[in-house]
């Protein structure tokens, strides 16, 4: 399980965890941070062309103290074996109570936010008009699982004082691309809702072995933002986030929207200043969305640490790891800059030691990134790393890992 932290605008929070049977420790330190970054060469601030969004006034609100609750391929919820239960009411029960004591659990550890997946591919979690029901709940897209786990945790939240933010992955459809997989999609043909997959097979694309929405379609960018309203509309989440999966391809799968770059891309000196654009499109359009339909309903991304590193950008970090910018095609420091965002939770989820990417580097530019903003800085930290082997972090097993 992952968890998140946060930190004022303008400073720097460093977190220190040490695992213990199931006890967590947590410590935070602020220091004050440098001036305004320097100005990108590559990324220029661009001359605004629609009206400023509306600045949200900040309230006092205690630090964030956060986790994520993965349901794809069913990570941390719902129990593998509740699917396999001999009755409805039995797995229902099973997967009540599996939520409700992690609920408990992390109340008692003193977490305060919960972002909860909601959209781990193209089905949902809550009673959707637009999307299929999760195989993650019974085994099978499109069945009813009988109860609506959105509802269920927002209320077992809410009464224990936890925040709940719905925790979407934009673009990704199926995590798989075996005929398995492609029977069972089309197989949602007959139910209401079908799946994305039957209904919009041109949207399809396949990407890092799975099968993804291509980015470069406005009406898909459109489609996701109706997925998102539909939850800020009916439910009271007290939040909206979005993972790192934008543009997610592998070296031996890569995203064919050569197509759709043709049909789009004209005005764009090349496919990837076209395809930043595109997640950028998303980003803007989800934010105005949410701040239309319910301006207390907080919006944030949770990226890959590195936005871009110092060799390729002035701006960037003193890093050598896979940027965002570069990799993913998403230009998290400027929706930062531009108010898209109420605040943006980088995954930094290395240790001190980790030259390529040290955690108190990052952690230190981002503070610099969000000082001028309105944008609220939470720090996503790998908690599952802390004491388990590895070849390439080793440091994770040695007693204070996670200091300097």
């Amino acid at each position: 399980m992952e968890f998140i932290i946060a930190c004022s605008p303008g400073s720097l929070c460093i977190k220190r965890v040490k695992k213990s049977g199931s006890l967590v420790a947590a410590a935070f330190l602020l220091a004050s941070c440098s001036a305004e970054p320097p100005e990108s060469l590559i990324t220029p601030l661009p001359a605004v062309v629609k009206p400023s969004l509306p600045v949200k006034t900040v309230q006092h609100q205690e630090p964030v103290r956060g986790v994520w609750l993965a349901t794809v391929s069913r990570l941390d919820w719902p129990p593998v074996s509740s699917v396999n239960a001999r009755s409805a009411a039995v797995r229902i029960d099973q997967q009540k109570t599996s939520l409700t004591d992690k609920l408990d659990k992390l109340k008692s550890l003193g977490i305060n936010t919960v972002f909860f997946q909601v959209k781990p591919d193209g089905t949902a979690l809550w009673s959707s008009k637009i999307l299929p029901w999760s195989d993650m709940l019974t085994g099978k897209i499109g069945e009813d699982p009988g109860y609506d786990p959105l509802t269920f945790i927002l209320d077992e939240a809410h009464k224990r004082g936890m925040k709940v933010h719905a925790w979407f992955n934009p673009y990704r459809v199926a995590v798989n691309t075996r005929p398995s997989t492609v029977a069972e999609l089309n197989r949602t043909l007959s139910l209401q809702p079908a799946s994305v997959f039957t209904l919009h097979r041109d949207w399809i694309r396949t990407a890092g072995d799975r099968f993804v929405l291509d980015p470069g379609l406005p009406d898909a960018r459109d489609w996701i933002t109706s997925i998102v309203a539909e939850v800020v509309e009916r439910y009271p989440v007290d939040g909206v986030q979005f993972d790192d999966y934008f543009y997610a391809e592998s070296p031996g799968s890569t995203l064919n929207d050569n197509q759709t770059f043709k049909k789009y891309g004209q005005g764009f000196n090349s496919k990837a200043d076209w395809r930043r654009h595109n997640t950028q499109q998303l980003i803007e359009q989800v934010s105005r969305t949410i701040r239309q339909l319910k301006p207390e309903v907080e919006f944030g991304v949770s990226p890959a640490g590195v936005w871009r590193n110092l060799s390729h950008d002035p701006a960037g970090s003193d890093t050598r790891g896979a940027a965002a910018y570069d990799e993913a095609y998403a230009d998290t420091r400027r929706w930062v800059q531009q108010g898209w965002l109420d605040y943006i939770a980088p995954q930094l989820y290395w240790p001190f030691s980790r030259q390529a990417a040290r955690y108190d580097v990052l952690a230190k530019w981002w503070a610099n990134v969000v000082k001028p903003t309105h944008t609220r800085l939470y720090i996503g930290v790998a908690l599952y790393k802390v004491g388990e082997p590895s070849k390439s972090e080793p440091v994770w097993m040695t007693e204070g890992a996670c200091r300097n």
